[in-house]
């Protein structure tokens, strides 16, 4: 299946759908910064995301130090936001609250 990069529309729709996340338009990609108690805290949480990241075939470019995770999502097959990204920030939201 091919992937199409969002519309204007499309992409508002998304970001309305995923609180704390943030349109980063140099890159055509959404963007958010995670906060957690510790390091192992931030490291686990990390793991279930790979998890999920890798079931999907569809990996985040992010960032630890200690208790921070910073995290960007966009296809690069098509330089640009998908449906995607956004299935996988919602996942990786869900997840957030559990650590």
């Amino acid at each position: 299946m091919v992937m199409m990069r969002f519309n204007e529309l499309e992409r508002a729709n998304a970001l309305a759908a995923l609180p704390g996340w943030h349109h980063d338009a140099e890159r055509d990609a959404i963007t958010r910064e995670f906060e957690f108690g510790d390091f192992v805290a931030a490291f686990s949480f990390m793991t279930a995301v790979a998890m999920h990241a890798e079931k999907a075939d569809h990996h985040p470019e992010w960032s630890n130090v200690y208790n921070k995770v910073s995290i960007l999502l966009t296809t690069h097959d098509v330089d640009g936001l998908t449906s995607k990204d956004a299935i996988l920030a919602d996942v990786i939201t869900r997840l957030a609250t559990s650590f």
